[in-house]
């Protein structure tokens, strides 16, 4: 059954690779970017597949963007069966001696939680009754194994390791208000990926990681609400 499917973030690395793949096996998606006339590879899919895709605008940070791109889909459809919020960032710069105590500040700390895990929480809030009106419907939050509290063992990273914990528990939060109408919330660990963000020594391709998710997504039930997983459908620890 085609599947229609909101991917935030999807103009590179995992998010690119989930409109790639979902689109080779007939799905519906709508992909979105901050800059959708920069992102060349999402140009040039929408060129192979006219009908399938459409390419939003959208700053995960900005309320008035949230609502201009759910305006933009409920133009287009009255359901979504998948939303991936995959859209996220380290900092506000490479400069990681930034995350690093002593060099904090709110500004600076404040955006990267409005990105990373407000950004999600809004966007599932707009985006709801689309959901509600999906065939199993689930929604998915990109999370980090940097946000697992059990798994912190070094000082550091405040903002992007604070960012993913938070998500985390909006997401298991999410999980229980959304279930009763029938839709699926979890978080993922996407693996360590040979993204901007992974790096070129990460050990798992963006092609592996996405359809090993994929799986794990079309697979998921009632008993899936509120868990955090690993790429490969094992549980994360917490």
């Amino acid at each position: 059954m085609t599947q229609r499917v909101f991917i935030t973030g999807a103009n590179r690395g995992i998010g690119l690779e989930f409109v790639r793949q979902l689109l080779a096996r007939g799905d519906r998606v709508f992909a979105t970017a901050r800059r959708p006339q920069q992102a060349d590879a999402l140009q040039h899919l929408v060129t192979t597949y006219p009908q399938q895709l459409s390419i939003l605008k959208l700053d995960v940070a900005d309320n008035d963007a949230i609502e201009a791109a759910y305006q933009a889909v409920q133009a287009e459809t009255n359901a979504l069966d998948l939303l991936i919020n995959n859209a996220g960032i380290i900092g506000m710069s490479d400069d990681r001696s930034q995350q690093a105590f002593g060099n904090l500040n709110f500004e600076d700390t404040l955006y990267v939680l409005r990105v990373n895990a407000v950004g999600p929480l809004m966007i599932a809030q707009r985006f709801v009754e689309l959901l509600k009106a999906g065939n199993s419907p689930r929604l998915v939050n990109i999370t980090s194994q940097l946000g697992s509290l059990s798994r912190k063992t070094s000082g550091g990273r405040y903002h992007y390791d604070g960012s993913k914990a938070a998500l985390n528990m909006f997401t298991r939060t999410l999980a229980f208000d959304l279930l009763p109408h029938g839709i699926v919330t979890i978080m993922i660990h996407p693996g360590w990926v040979q993204t901007d963000m992974g790096g070129d020594s990460a050990n798992l391709t963006p092609q592996a990681a996405v359809k090993s998710m994929l799986h794990l997504f079309d697979n998921l039930t009632k008993d899936s609400a509120g868990r955090f997983y690993k790429w490969d459908g094992s549980e994360h620890a917490w």
